[in-house]
């Protein structure tokens, strides 16, 4: 069984999020996105866990299911803000757990840390160490995942307030963590350059701070389960038994995040690793104080030497690369992503292809030229082999795709 999933999501109770994410939503646009397993988000907060309980069975599987069918797993991202070896911490962790019993024993230790009633994400002052230990504590079956790994101020290999590798940050809970999330700002093929990365299984989700298909499952996780259980997806993430495993993931061009070049967005300014040491010292140009460093410079200060760019380890899972199908034709077409005419081409698209990833990854392209136009399946087609390049995202702002037109294919 192939199971795309987005365990990464936000509900209107955090911070800078859509207030109409409520479980009606997130079902009906992962369905038109094409995501099987979605996770629920924010389970620690009072409010939103009350619409969950209402709106969500248990089975016993682990997965939990709307009335007309559709999964859940219940899943939280923490953020943890404290001093370790003398600098300034600030990591955020994804959580999955089995069901709302063990939900209920990880909200009850948050609260003797501090408030889970002002956030969906909530703020606590705890080392992940001591974090990893009191919740394997509660239960085996929860799992830890690192978040949007390599994010400048919130990320585990942070250029600001991270470490240099997860047994600096859980020290003997390193034993517990099995996995890390990539963030839009860096792909596999970046992570295989850390052979201390090897052992871990390498996840992508889309962190999205609303529903629309734009953001919901930009990037996404698929795998391959003998069942659909709780127990299998956390066996697939572990590379525990033979029945369960991580097929793939799908992620965005890691120029597209936010993080990836360095600069000064203030500033107006960005540029690549190799102009920030060589030609600028570290100092944006304009307003003369330090840049912000991004992905790609911090993977080049910690990859190892003998694993330049492009090295691939034996058993690396492979990986897709594409961007979100508004993009597309939103760039396509020199149009914002939520223009009317951008929505009347992508409604077409899926009232007769269903799915939104159908399209991007296995959509005969003439059928989708016959349906848009030739410059549109174009466009499609140079996603699918990722061939659209991406003016690099930097310090809070998103890479912009660039279309050669003159280089397209003709269909016809």
């Amino acid at each position: 069984m192939e199971v795309i999933s987005d365990l990464h999501i936000h509900s209107k109770y955090s911070r800078a999020t859509s207030k109409d994410l409520n479980v009606g939503n997130l079902e009906k646009w992962a369905k038109i996105k094409g995501i099987d397993l979605l996770g629920t988000g924010d389970f620690t907060h009072p409010e939103w866990i009350l619409e969950l309980k209402e709106n969500l069975i248990e089975d016993g599987t682990g997965i939990l299911k709307t009335k007309t069918g559709f999964n859940f797993i219940l899943q939280s991202e923490i953020s943890l803000v404290y001093s370790q070896d003398g600098k300034g911490r600030r990591i955020h962790l994804i959580i999955l757990a089995p069901n709302f019993d063990i939900v209920e024993k990880i909200t009850s230790y948050l609260k003797t840390k501090g408030r889970i009633d002002y956030d969906g994400r909530p703020i606590f002052n705890i080392s992940c160490r001591d974090f990893a230990e009191k919740l394997i504590k509660i239960s085996k079956d929860i799992e830890i995942i690192p978040a949007h790994a390599w994010t400048p101020w919130f990320g585990i290999f942070g250029s600001i307030t991270g470490f240099n590798s997860i047994e600096e940050a859980f020290k003997d809970q390193a034993k517990n963590i099995h996995s890390f999330e990539t963030g839009m700002s860096s792909d596999p093929e970046m992570n295989w350059r850390l052979s201390n990365l090897d052992k871990y299984s390498i996840v992508s989700f889309s962190d999205c701070h609303s529903f629309w298909p734009w953001r919901m499952g930009r990037e996404a996780t698929i795998f391959e389960v003998k069942e659909l259980t709780y127990k299998s997806i956390i066996e697939a993430i572990r590379k525990e038994g033979k029945d369960n495993k991580i097929k793939f993931t799908i992620e965005t061009s890691p120029s597209y995040g936010k993080y990836h070049f360095d600069g000064h967005r203030l500033c107006n300014f960005s540029c690549s690793p190799k102009e920030t040491k060589e030609k600028y010292g570290g100092i944006c140009p304009i307003c003369k104080k330090p840049m912000t460093i991004g992905v790609m410079n911090r993977v080049d200060e910690l990859a190892d030497k003998d694993r330049p760019e492009g090295f691939t380890p034996k058993k690396a899972i492979p990986f897709k690369s594409v961007l979100p199908l508004h993009e597309i034709i939103a760039t396509c077409l020199g149009l914002s992503v939520s223009s009317k005419k951008v929505w009347e081409i992508y409604n077409n698209l899926i009232a007769k292809f269903n799915k939104e990833y159908e399209i991007l990854l296995n959509t005969d392209i003439v059928e989708i030229a016959n349906l848009s136009n030739e410059k549109i399946a174009n466009c499609i087609l140079l996603n699918r082999e990722g061939k659209i390049k991406v003016q690099p995202g930097y310090d809070g702002e998103y890479g912009i795709p660039i279309l050669e037109l003159e280089k397209q294919k003709k269909l016809f």
